[in-house]
């Protein structure tokens, strides 16, 4: 394992460079008191990575950003003390503080579009950093940019350093706010989930760039991840948080294999792995009775040939090719599954389905239909047959409409039946997604990330469609709502027959979710099959290496 190889001097890791004891974090709130953190006891030694892990909500990230220096609105440490290097933390001035961020304690958020400038070249944005600290000067910032840049894995680092966030992919604009957070060579790392919202290939590149730092410089690593196979491989030790304490720690293994706290127990229970059966049981076919299979009966929902997607560049004598002669089929009642790198080209193939983009070449055909040929009307009946179910279900919902106006929208605007039916229709949807009625009147901002995905998910069936498409549709979610998320989805699919196209960077939750699994790369389809034949025979090098780069594989444990 590669924790294996991060362990470092025995003196050094009983002297913690960051320390922090019966920590207490209040949040004061219209409603009264909080207490999101109680008596949390945590250290960390130069060059040892500690990961704090448990659901939404468990206070990990609180716990991370009392540490820092940057709680949330309302938010004040109650009691307890934070250390850094023997320094008391709790109490001291915001200028002080100011002068410890970035220098001696880096950062790397979550959601890269907000904390990104959106007006700011990334160059910029890491040169800020640089010069805040003086670490560089106008003579030598560019340089220090570049090589920030490419420590952090981004390719072409002088051109990337003069695009803005909204010209990067996810994974790209995820690898500019490593390279801020490590641009200063700090001390203390927090990383609150760095590689969410990247695929394993480039996950892996990341987290060797951060394991290398610790090894270096002697960083200590604060990890906070709902990923129990990335604290199984990357920490020396591993801290479970539920509800503001700290259940249970010790060291990673130790923790992930023989978990003795309920709780823990759970987690681990929940973690999908990639040798684990898919939720809904299926006789499986390879590859060629898959195809006599298809011959013989032709029950495609959808059939795409020969698809092509290119994109002109600007300043550039060659265009861009985002997806490149694509061919695949999704059978009625089924999932398949789409699965690469960031930028292999999976999620434009999912928007020219949604007819969210026009394809350069290639023909989709919607029940024998080709979608590009569809007049007025029909293009108006596709969009109710074939629904969305995007990554980030904040983003997605409008925060100003109640819970019950969401899932209402789409029956409203395509004036399905009167009021009282829409109304019953909409609490038929929340029972079939398991959420209370008392729901209805809430707004997205007074979910969890869990719930929120449960009514972007309630919204898309309100038309009863027969193909819904889920991009990355629980990247973002602990191991525990993930689970139910996955399980639901297939609940669902079992009750109304429905068909699936599954985006995802994560081969385990796709094993356990997907009937079919087409792998890309650089925009071409390099393997296609029964997702059994895909993760016990996979024929095609990309495939190996995408499987070999899954986090917690040994412990049976990757999410």
């Amino acid at each position: 394992m590669r924790n294996e190889k991060m362990n470092t001097n025995p003196d050094a890791v009983r002297q913690p460079l960051l320390q922090v004891s019966n920590l207490a974090v209040d949040f004061g709130t219209v409603d009264g008191v909080v207490h999101a953190v109680e008596g949390v006891d945590l250290e960390s030694a130069p060059g040892e990575t500690v990961a704090i892990v448990g659901e939404s909500g468990s206070g990990k990230s609180t716990t991370a950003m009392a540490v820092i220096g940057l709680l949330a609105s309302g938010g004040r440490v109650a009691g307890g003390s934070i250390t850094l290097d023997g320094r008391e933390l709790v109490g001291i001035s915001e200028n002080e503080m100011r002068r410890i961020r970035g220098r001696d304690i880096g950062m790397v958020p979550q959601d890269p579009m907000s904390n990104l400038n959106p007006v700011a070249k990334i160059g910029t944005q890491v040169a800020e950093t640089l010069l805040a600290h003086g670490l560089a000067n106008r003579s030598t910032v560019q340089q220090k940019v570049i090589e920030a840049l490419s420590a952090a894995g981004l390719p072409d680092p002088e051109r990337r350093a003069k695009q803005y966030p909204h010209e990067l992919s996810g994974g790209l604009r995820q690898r500019a706010l490593i390279a801020i957070g490590l641009a200063c060579r700090p001390r203390l790392l927090i990383a609150d989930e760095p590689t969410s919202a990247l695929d394993v290939t480039v996950q892996q590149t990341i987290l060797d760039q951060l394991d290398e730092m610790t090894r270096e410089l002697g960083t200590a690593v604060l990890l906070i991840t709902h990923d129990l196979g990335l604290a199984a491989e990357r920490a020396q030790r591993v801290a479970v948080m539920h509800r503001g304490r700290v259940v249970e720690q010790g060291p990673a293994r130790q923790i992930l294999e023989d978990p003795q706290h309920p709780y823990t127990q759970s987690l681990v229970q929940a973690a999908p792995s990639i040798a684990a059966a898919r939720l809904q049981p299926e006789v499986f076919q390879t590859g060629r009775e898959q195809d006599a299979a298809a011959d013989a009966v032709a029950d495609n929902i959808v059939e795409i040939e020969g698809l092509r997607k290119v994109y002109p560049m600007r300043g550039s004598a060659s265009d861009f090719v985002a997806v490149d002669d694509v061919s695949l089929a999704i059978p009625r009642g089924k999932t398949v599954a789409i699965v690469g790198e960031s930028g292999s080209g999976k999620t434009t193939t999912a928007r020219m389905l949604l007819k969210l983009i026009e394809p350069t070449a290639g023909t989709i055909r919607f029940e024998g239909n080709d979608i590009a040929k569809l007049d007025r009307a029909q293009s108006r009946e596709f969009r109710q047959r074939v629904q969305p179910v995007f990554q980030d279900p904040y983003s997605s919902l409008n925060p100003m409409f109640t819970i019950e106006r969401l899932i209402a929208e789409p029956l409203e605007f395509y004036k399905r039946g009167s009021r009282a039916e829409r109304r019953s229709r909409v609490r038929t949807l929340l029972d079939d997604v398991a959420l209370p009625q008392s729901m209805l009147q809430r707004y997205p901002s007074e979910l969890s990330g869990g719930q929120r995905q449960r009514v972007a998910i309630a919204r898309a069936l309100a038309l009863s469609p027969d193909l819904i498409v889920c991009d990355e549709p629980v990247s973002a979610l602990d191991v525990l709502v993930q689970d139910q998320i996955l399980t639901l989805l297939g609940d669902l699919q079992k009750e109304y027959g429905l068909s699936y196209l599954f985006i995802s960077h994560d081969l385990a939750v796709v094993r356990l979710i997907s009937d079919y699994v087409c792998v890309m790369k650089d925009g071409a389809l390099v393997e296609a099959a029964s997702s059994e034949e895909i993760f016990t025979n996979p024929r095609d090098p990309y495939t190996r290496r995408l499987l070999a780069s899954i986090p917690g594989n040994e412990l049976g444990i990757a999410s």
